[in-house]
């Protein structure tokens, strides 16, 4: 029985997904490749690793033993891989790093200053909500991940790499713009945009709010920063976003913080990993970046 390594990888992409599509997003390759690629493995086994029931596809008992086994494959190789990238310090080998989207507007500009000074190292990069990165970080699918706030239900390691402020941000002709030391119990009237319950920022606004017997009246819950920020220039509500969402929009943007009595809430960007796990080399190496770079 002759199948590839190759085979077994976009296997069990599609298998964690349990869909093409995503797959050949994550993978970089086009659907019907990625199709192609699990049909000639079931030729090589010689029996369906999937089934479709109406719209939803599901593995079939030789699906579940074929991706046991080409978990262990695909993990064996990247054991060696690190040894073999750590034996040559960090002038090859692989980084993967997953982070939530609110922090695309810090990371990736450091993740750039790192591979610049080491053009060997192959990094990749998962931007994702928190409910998605979490679950990456319980399949251990990363060397690293960033997030706002560190798992209390999981067994990790998490180091503060730098501050993540979070405001209440209004367009620049709101009511409260230009106000002083505007009290929390003025804010309960605003309709807000908020993120997808479960999101870190979401979270602790809520918190914070909820501490002083007050409840957000949320009129508009959307997936991304971006799209909230749009929400709030076209006059849908007021939020609470993390200050480096502002940091492109200049002096003179349309946005602009609220000098709100208790904000900015003080939070930490925390990098994280399974307890536990081996750090590579390059892993290590980008972990001190991140640290020295906000130290």
């Amino acid at each position: 029985m002759r199948f590839s390594l190759r085979q077994l990888t976009i296997f069990e992409a599609v298998a964690r997904h349990l869909s093409y599509t995503r797959a050949a997003e994550e993978l970089h390759l086009t659907q019907p490749a990625v199709f192609a690629q699990v049909k000639q493995l079931e030729d090589v086994v010689g029996l369906s690793l999937f089934e479709r029931i109406g719209k939803q596809l599901f593995l079939t008992d030789a699906g579940r033993e074929v991706l046991a086994t080409s978990r262990e494959t695909v993990a064996a190789i990247e054991r060696l891989e690190m040894r073999l990238a750590d034996m040559q310090g960090l002038k090859r080998g692989k980084l993967r790093l997953a982070i939530v989207t609110t922090a695309k507007y810090l990371i990736p500009r450091l993740l750039g200053e790192f591979c610049t000074r080491h053009p060997g190292i192959e990094a990749s990069l998962t931007v994702t909500n928190r409910e998605k990165l979490l679950a990456r970080l319980t399949e251990n699918l990363d060397d690293l991940v960033v997030l706002g706030a560190p798992p209390e239900h999981l067994d990790v390691v998490a180091t503060p790499i730098a501050d993540n402020p979070l405001v209440v941000v209004a367009r620049n002709d709101h009511p409260l713009a230009g106000k002083k030391r505007i009290p929390p119990e003025r804010l309960v009237a605003e309709a807000f945009v908020m993120r997808e319950p479960g999101s870190g920022t979401r979270l602790a606004a809520e918190r914070f709010f909820a501490e002083r017997g007050l409840a957000l009246k949320v009129r508009m819950e959307l997936g991304s920063n971006e799209a909230i920020k749009q929400a709030i220039v076209g006059g849908l509500g007021i939020s609470v976003l993390s200050l480096h969402t502002l940091s492109l929009e200049g002096e003179d943007g349309l946005l602009q913080p609220l000098d709100i009595k208790g904000f900015p809430l003080q939070r930490k960007w925390y990098v994280a990993y399974p307890r536990g796990k081996h750090l590579s080399a390059v892993a290590k190496a980008f972990l001190d970046h991140l640290m020295a770079a906000n130290g």
